[in-house]
């Protein structure tokens, strides 16, 4: 049956990832604007030079022909080339996906570790103040979008404060143990707001875990043989509810690897999510595909690992 169950996800990964490949490159094609005519603008190309770019990038092939040719290049991990600067898109992506990756993954990290803790204690003690002021305090950072959230950071701590950069990687005049300080210094709040972004939802999905949990029977049973309410919530309660909140956490990397556009917008942060919004500033097809299909590719990728990993985890799942 777990056989079975692996086969399953995997076909369904990878259908999934096909309709992705087809969708990804009709999306883009019937966007509004010609990518040419865009890069052509300061260019001041003559008409020969003009056909001669389209030719080059093959739009001007029929649809079906660039769909066949996009994706034998996508399986052979050719990526192709900007329309803006005629770099790789490979080397585009690769530049920018360690500042996305160190923001991604240190404020995913930050927002698991105190969204679990805020509703394990939340959910607990149902209806205590704490849980009160944290289910409202959750609500509302769920709610907050996060550019306006980032601009707020950004007006007060770096602004009128002054404590912290207003943007940007690092300031380029640093090496060593200093370098790592001065990034540091520039990812502080860029990190803040993603994870005060995400401690919300985490918050109250373990919080909503945990209250269906302890109304089952072998809770109750632990607490009529004698079992102390911390073993009982350690080594019964906590251990079950987290089963959501797990799968949630692995999605949400898969969402936000692609790069948290708003926020690298916000603060100039040189990711993957910076070079979206430049790119579709510009129509340069290329690149927002690479982009989308990675991202895509990343969330499938990470939801099969959450799918076989909670079957695994719980053999309820993979038997239904």
């Amino acid at each position: 049956m777990a056989r079975r169950y692996l086969i399953r996800k995997l076909l369904h990964a990878a259908s999934t990832l096909l309709f992705v490949l087809a969708f990804n490159f009709g999306l883009f094609r019937i966007l509004p604007g010609d990518p040419i005519a865009l890069l052509t603008r300061s260019e001041r190309l003559t008409p020969a030079d003009i056909a001669a770019l389209r030719a080059e990038y093959g739009l001007d092939r029929p649809l079906p022909t660039q769909f066949v040719d996009y994706l034998g290049d996508v399986l052979s991990g050719e990526l192709g080339v900007s329309l803006r600067s005629g770099a790789p898109v490979s080397t585009l992506i690769g530049e920018r996906l360690l500042p996305t990756m160190l923001l991604v993954g240190i404020g995913t990290l930050i927002a698991v570790a105190l969204g679990l803790l805020i509703g394990i204690k939340g959910g607990w003690t149902r209806g205590s103040r704490f849980d009160r002021g944290s289910l409202y305090g959750s609500l509302i950072l769920y709610s907050t979008p996060e550019g306006w959230l980032g601009m707020v950071l950004l007006i007060v701590f770096a602004g009128i404060l002054g404590w912290f950069p207003t943007g940007g990687f690092d300031s380029g005049m640093h090496t060593g143990y200093a370098r790592v300080v001065d990034v540091a210094n520039h990812l502080f709040l860029p990190c803040a707001t993603l994870a005060l972004g995400y401690i919300g939802e985490y918050a109250i999905i373990m919080r909503a875990s945990l209250l269906e949990v302890i109304t089952e029977p072998y809770i109750t049973t632990a607490r009529a043989k004698g079992v102390p309410e911390r073993e009982v919530r350690r080594r019964h309660a906590v251990p079950n509810a987290i089963l959501p909140t797990f799968t949630l956490v692995l999605l949400s990397l898969g969402y936000v690897l692609g790069g948290a556009v708003v926020i690298e917008s916000v603060f100039s942060w040189p990711g993957l999510g910076q070079l979206t919004y430049e790119s579709i500033r510009h129509l340069d097809y290329p690149v927002i595909q690479a982009i989308f299909l990675v991202t895509s590719a990343s969330v499938i990728v990470l939801n099969l690992v959450a799918d076989v990993t909670y079957g695994f985890l719980d053999p309820r799942i993979r038997h239904a």
